[in-house]
């Protein structure tokens, strides 16, 4: 009398490789190794170049010279993190293109040419978020930070360098809400419509997304990163209403 688990097991097995599952998890699998070693390059690449964005980086605290290092592996840990984030940016391209190659064989013919445009404005939009950071954010918040209550605090390296790569990446991360927006109107699960409706509730999460990425707490800083993701949202609406502008007409 055969085995009722190892009959429902032989049934699974043959209908995972008859629906092409298989297929579409091996693929995955393919393309998440080649955007693992892309970052990987991308990282042993940036560590030629680590010391010379550490420079940059402290800039905004009065240079290198005014950091200082307190544990014995506080500046390895730093050239780590600055090698790791620097490395994924560098990386950024070939990681989106790998992800979008996997989706892009289920896309219709048409979906599939605006697809291609979506890696150059990642990456665009995630290096405006970094640049926003560094040029406006940092020279308002530092300054801040440092003399809060007429306390004159000398930066840890560590500290500083975790707090000024996370505040890029994530400021980063936050400038992708066009694309976004775009992507998901593409795919007919937002319009601009339903973004323009919903504009008070987006004010209240980009408040809160600005709380978050900010790490002073002030209105000042606060509001230097509500303008531009506000100026996003618009900017999102527009993006949704240009993909499906073709149904409006």
């Amino acid at each position: 009398m055969p085995n009722t688990s190892d009959f429902n097991l032989n049934s699974l097995k043959k209908l995972i490789v008859d629906s092409g599952i298989w297929e579409h998890i091996d693929e995955l699998k393919h393309r998440l190794i080649k955007a693992i070693i892309g970052l990987v390059l991308g990282i042993v690449l940036s560590f030629f170049f680590t010391e010379q964005i550490l420079t940059i980086l402290a800039e905004p605290a009065g240079g290198v010279d005014a950091l200082q290092a307190i544990q014995v592996t506080e500046t390895i840990s730093a050239y780590m993190r600055i090698s790791l984030i620097s490395g994924f940016i560098i990386s950024l391209p070939w990681i989106v293109y790998q992800l979008l190659a996997f989706v892009r064989p289920g896309l219709e013919p048409n979906e599939r040419k605006w697809i291609n445009g979506v890696i150059p404005a990642i990456t665009i939009l995630f290096l405006s978020g970094v640049a926003f950071t560094y040029f406006i954010m940092l020279p308002a918040a530092i300054p801040f930070l440092l003399q809060f209550m007429g306390i004159q605090t000398v930066p840890q390296v560590s500290d500083y360098i975790n707090f000024v790569t996370s505040l890029m990446f994530w400021t980063g991360v936050a400038f992708q809400a066009p694309i976004i927006a775009f992507v998901l109107a593409k795919l007919r699960l937002i319009s601009a419509k339903d973004l323009t409706k919903h504009w008070r509730i987006a004010i209240v999460l980009i408040a809160i997304a600005a709380a978050v990425i900010t790490p002073t707490g002030d209105p000042i800083n606060m509001g230097l990163l509500m303008v531009p993701l506000s100026a996003l949202y618009v900017f999102s609406i527009f993006l949704a209403w240009f993909a499906r502008k073709n149904e409006e007409d």
